[in-house]
């Protein structure tokens, strides 16, 4: 049995841990203070985690993915070298509804193709600004108290510390793709939900620029 190469390549993987956690967190303008605070983990632990002086270990990767919000194997294994492609892998969400991440290592923006499926409302919040495009079907927006229905090629952005909810706006799936910034990015251009074809209880007039 060779376990020489075996352990030559889990080296590697650890000491690439290290750099992608330091990119991850400049990339979302986060210090090692700010980090520690969110994560609990202290200063000097980041610090040596991130020039490679310490490994680290499942209990400190289950935090700092959650703070950066990507899955834990981004953390730990680095896309194929000199290949740009995003290798598409489909995650099958609660009541049907497919969720595509179309981003390998997210930094300020993470986006995804989502397919929703049919589902009772229910508005959250969080912090954040999210930005909605409209591939196929009728996607209904709850922004507070108001209502809207966006059609193929219409998009919607909000901030996210505002009760939202987001799905089908009949009985059919909807398509749509779906671009998540920490609060304060912000796109140019802004286009709203339809005016054609609003949603019940819409008392807002879209507006596009």
């Amino acid at each position: 049995m060779n376990t020489g190469s075996g352990d030559a390549e889990l080296e590697q993987i650890l000491e690439g841990i290290g750099p992608r956690l330091r990119r991850l967190r400049r990339e979302r303008g986060l210090t090692l203070k700010a980090l520690a605070a969110t994560t609990g983990i202290s200063l000097s632990t980041l610090s040596r985690v991130e020039s490679g002086k310490r490994h680290p270990t499942l209990d400190l990767l289950i935090p700092l993915a959650r703070a950066h919000h990507v899955a834990l194997d981004q953390l730990v294994a680095a896309p194929a070298s000199g290949d740009p492609r995003v290798h598409l892998r489909p995650l099958s969400k609660e009541r049907g509804s497919v969720l595509v991440p179309l981003t390998q290592y997210p930094g300020r923006v993470q986006v995804f193709k989502q397919v929703l499926a049919p589902r009772e409302p229910e508005p959250v919040t969080h912090e954040g600004y999210e930005w909605l495009y409209v591939l196929a079907g009728r996607l209904r927006l709850i922004l507070g108290a108001r209502n809207f229905a966006l059609l193929p090629g219409e998009v919607a952005e909000f901030d996210t510390t505002e009760p939202h909810w987001f799905g089908p706006a009949d009985a059919s799936a909807v398509e749509i793709l779906h671009l998540f910034g920490p609060r304060g990015d912000q796109v140019v251009v802004r286009a709203g939900p339809s005016t054609t074809d609003p949603a019940p209880n819409s008392p807002s007039t879209p507006r596009r620029r």
